[in-house]
């Protein structure tokens, strides 16, 4: 009971709300003679208050937690699919390797547009291989021979294959592969004054079937690459290059992206591991000097959206080039007959799944990137949130310890 007269009154204070806390502009040291709330009281009311916004900071977490673990549940399904899809592509390559040994009809397509470049070293060199053989075979200039880069893979689809082949350019594509450079100088010799002997090494042989090498023309030493060093995709029996997809600036995919050029060629399993000494296949040497980060994406439309990330060039399906940034192939596309290409690894069914599980693969491995990056942006909204959670539970067991105080002091004896 109060005395006579008198009354608990409690005065409205005025409420401010800052981020989730609820700021209480109050008067602990009224007393109740004076018409407002006691310290004891006002303690009371502020730990109820910091009480709630624990519960609801609680309750955010948990939803930060619940979102993290759906997240993280995602991210192993797709490592499941993307393991199985694997396996499957694994049989795939392999009906598909054993199948191309029965028939060579595609590597002779790709032979034939060679040995119309007569006047190519290329064109020389397969001529001598392909109708002469076991003499070629004694030629100094033959060993270490890896082959001609259009016949060092294949491509999937005709207008990539096109499209490569224009970005590359006919002398890249004729280009002669050799494993080391001591292979490469039995090529040419010269005179006393450092002037080509037009009638020794290639240009002598040339000479002895009626022919004559114009210009130059490109010669690649595979142990004088500088290879790619970083990592690759794990269990993919192509060893392709585990490379990141493009991204805008503001941290979205590029739209259109279909992959990397030198993860877009398929390779023979002869030449995927240890064509060099220091145990690096094609993949790793010859295309990935040859097409670096180029990007393909499947329309010039979203070959151009995607400008800002691109800085080793790109290719689009439908015949667009950019070498590097800022410099830009225009103009009508080159269709003329005997132009070198990459051939398709075979016209068969197995091909054709084999392709669509590679589109499928690319998919699953981008929502994977991209649940990887959800997952890390939920983990800092999350670890945020403990934060904050962390500081409020202090200023809650403060005011407990505070309101405690008081009422031991009422209850002490005086």
């Amino acid at each position: 009971m109060y005395p006579t007269g008198q009354q608990m009154s409690f005065q409205k204070a005025p409420v401010t709300v800052q981020g989730q806390s609820t700021m209480m502009q109050l008067d602990p040291k009224e007393t109740s003679s004076g018409g407002g709330m006691s310290e004891a009281e006002f303690a009371l009311f502020n730990s109820d208050r910091l009480q709630s916004d624990l519960e609801v900071m609680g309750n955010k977490i948990k939803q930060h937690e619940d979102k993290l673990k759906f997240l993280k549940s995602h991210k192993n399904k797709l490592d499941t699919s993307i393991l199985d899809l694997q396996v499957h592509m694994s049989k795939l390559h392999s009906t598909s390797t054993s199948r191309s040994e029965n028939t060579n009809l595609q590597g002779e397509d790709i032979n034939e547009q060679i040995l119309q470049h007569v006047n190519s070293a290329a064109g020389v060199l397969s001529y001598v291989q392909s109708h002469h053989y076991s003499q070629a075979s004694q030629l100094d200039m033959t060993n270490g021979v890896v082959g001609v880069v259009a016949k060092l893979g294949t491509v999937n689809d005709e207008n990539l294959s096109q499209v490569l082949s224009d970005y590359l350019g006919t002398r890249s594509m004729l280009a002669l592969v050799y494993k080391d450079y001591k292979s490469v100088t039995p090529l040419e010799k010269y005179d006393n004054q450092g002037n080509v002997d037009r009638n020794g090494a290639i240009h002598g042989l040339a000479s002895s079937i009626g022919r004559t090498i114009e210009g130059h023309f490109d010669v690649i030493s595979l142990e004088n690459l500088r290879p790619f060093v970083g990592m690759r995709l794990a269990g993919d029996p192509q060893r392709r290059l585990d490379l990141p997809n493009p991204k805008l600036p503001n941290g979205e995919y590029s739209p259109g992206f279909l992959g990397y050029a030198v993860n877009l060629i398929q390779i023979d399993p002869a030449y995927l591991l240890c064509v060099t000494s220091y145990g690096y296949g094609l993949r790793e040497t010859l295309f990935y000097s040859l097409f670096s980060h180029l990007q393909v994406y499947k329309t010039r439309v979203d070959m151009i959206s995607a400008l800002p990330c691109i800085t080793d060039g790109a290719v689009s399906l439908d015949g667009g080039i950019i070498r590097k940034s800022g410099i830009f192939t225009l103009g009508i596309r080159d269709a003329a007959a005997g132009k070198v290409r990459f051939a398709k690894p075979s016209a068969s069914q197995t091909t054709d799944n084999y392709g669509e599980a590679e589109k499928q693969m690319n998919e699953l491995r981008w929502k994977k990137e991209k649940t990887l990056e959800d997952i890390k942006r939920a983990q800092v909204l999350r670890d945020h949130a403990l934060y904050n959670f962390g500081k409020k539970k202090e200023e809650f067991v403060r005011c407990l310890s505070q309101s405690s105080y008081p009422n031991e002091q009422m209850k002490s004896p005086r």
